[in-house]
């Protein structure tokens, strides 16, 4: 590993350990379902609900990221089944990200800081419905320098967590 790679890596890791300490009061894990789980977290804004999972495939193998697939609840927003996405980079502003189950496909509209978000809420609503009959989902984006990334998500144990989080901000 070159010189720079170690010292990103390191700069990455600190600050990673550094947010969570900071955050650690605030956020509350509330349980593991499979391979999702549901954290809790208070806000000025009120309680922010949310299941989120990592994925247990990505391509390319070289290139390990940080990346989730996250659904949300924000009742003091008025917010509910905000999905959003993060590959663990910026996103490429020309270029789609796509998230695929079996023969539905939904295309996330806004990328911004790293994340991906759908503008429309119906959208949404039919992913939640997907993901609550699927087994997988596919996430694909594509880095600044447009080289693809394609990141595989277990729904096994969605329901719950989705069903979970929904009830802790209720």
């Amino acid at each position: 590993m070159s010189i720079i790679k170690k010292i990103i890596f390191l700069s990455v890791f600190i600050s990673i350990i550094f947010i969570s300490n900071a955050f650690a009061d605030d956020l509350k894990k509330v349980g593991k379902f499979k391979d999702w789980e549901v954290m809790v977290m208070s806000e000025q804004s009120g309680k922010v609900c949310f299941a989120q999972s990592v994925p247990v495939l990505q391509a390319p193998k070289k290139n390990k990221r940080d990346a989730r697939l996250f659904i949300t609840f924000r009742p003091g927003e008025k917010i509910s089944n905000e999905i959003s996405a993060t590959a663990g980079y910026e996103f490429n502003k020309n270029n789609t990200v796509l998230a695929t189950s079996g023969n539905n496909k939904f295309k996330f509209d806004i990328k911004e800081q790293g994340f991906a978000w759908m503008t429309s809420n119906k959208k949404e609503k039919i992913m939640v419905k997907v993901m609550k009959k699927g087994s997988r989902i596919m996430l694909s984006g594509y880095n600044e320098k447009g080289s693809q990334t394609i990141d595989h998500y277990s729904l096994l144990g969605f329901t719950k967590a989705y069903n979970t989080a929904k009830k802790a901000c209720s």
